[in-house]
């Protein structure tokens, strides 16, 4: 084995802006709930898979993509997060499931619409996918972001030393502009 391995494994180089998985990842941006897919609250991926339902009947990956979409791409729920908690609404018989071409179908049963229902009058239950004020600029701003961000990669990655604090100075110059735009209302 070679000196600094770990079970035949050579270690990796560190470049601080990829993850442990060798890609760049949104922690640069404040982890996955930032524009990524929001962290689902508890009992958000529950209220919004039964709303989703009331719809139509749907099967666990139609119901991901729905989901992301309706938030406008900022809630992306993980199949971690979807298939237990439809298995734990089937134990509970919130929804039915069939199974059709080779994929699981999810239907709402009554029992489910009820409590959808009972969750909305106590105040506990709105669109887990409606973020009030975010919305309509959210893509505009993530494209922008994450221009950004890929510009601020390759400064550091091919920059000069100069280029690089340059560069740190102009990213610190617009976090202060967009605070100060939040500032005046």
């Amino acid at each position: 084995m070679h000196a600094g391995t770990w079970h035949g494994h050579r270690p990796r180089h560190h470049d601080p802006f990829r993850g442990p998985h060798g890609r760049w990842e949104r922690a640069w941006f404040g982890g996955p709930q930032w524009f990524g897919g929001r962290r689902a609250r508890r009992g958000d991926v529950r209220t919004g898979l039964l709303s989703l339902l009331t719809d139509r009947p749907m099967h666990g990956y139609d119901l991901i993509r729905e989901l992301e979409e309706r938030s406008g791409g900022i809630w992306r729920p993980s199949p971690g997060s979807i298939y237990p908690t439809l298995q734990l609404l089937e134990d509970e018989g919130l929804v039915t499931s069939t199974e059709e071409e080779g994929k699981r179908v999810y239907t709402i049963t009554a029992a489910g619409r009820a409590e959808l229902d009972e969750r909305r009058k106590r105040g506990e239950a709105g669109e887990p996918w409606e973020f009030g004020p975010m919305g309509e600029g959210i893509a505009q701003l993530r494209e922008a972001a994450f221009g950004l961000a890929a510009a601020a990669m390759q400064v550091a990655r091919a920059g000069t030393d100069a280029q690089r604090t340059q560069a740190a100075e102009i990213l610190a110059e617009a976090r202060k502009r967009l605070y100060a735009m939040l500032a005046e209302g």
